[in-house]
């Protein structure tokens, strides 16, 4: 746990710049499916049900310009799509909190989807 640098309910904490990472419904879902390896495009579009051609695209591209994910240049233009893949930094992610997020979610699932009372 990180102490000093972060009170709580601070605007700028780190815990801000986490969950920055997973507040869009896709991109999570597209780091966890980049988990197995590399994969081309159209592999995740249909790996991922429910995702749309446009929805997969902008996660792609907030991804990358976070540095998660990388999609090499090649000379060769291929049409069976780009290949993706984790960087060390989305590795690290992707394995590390995004993991235990995902089996913590897993753990508890009946109670996250049993309704609860408010009193």
């Amino acid at each position: 746990m990180i102490e000093g640098s972060c009170q709580v309910f601070v605007s700028d904490c780190h815990v801000r710049a986490a969950t920055e990472l997973i507040n869009h419904t896709w991109d999570p879902v597209v780091l966890s499916a980049l988990r197995l390896g590399p994969t081309r495009r159209n592999e995740l579009l249909a790996r991922i049900t429910g995702a749309s051609d446009k929805v997969l695209t902008q996660s792609l591209q907030r991804l990358r310009s976070r540095g998660l994910i990388t999609k090499p240049v090649t000379s060769q233009p291929t049409n069976n799509g780009a290949i993706y893949r984790l960087t060390a930094l989305g590795e690290s992610f992707a394995h590390g909190p995004l993991a235990h997020l995902a089996q913590w979610a897993a753990d508890n699932h009946t109670e996250l989807t049993e309704p609860h009372s408010t009193s």
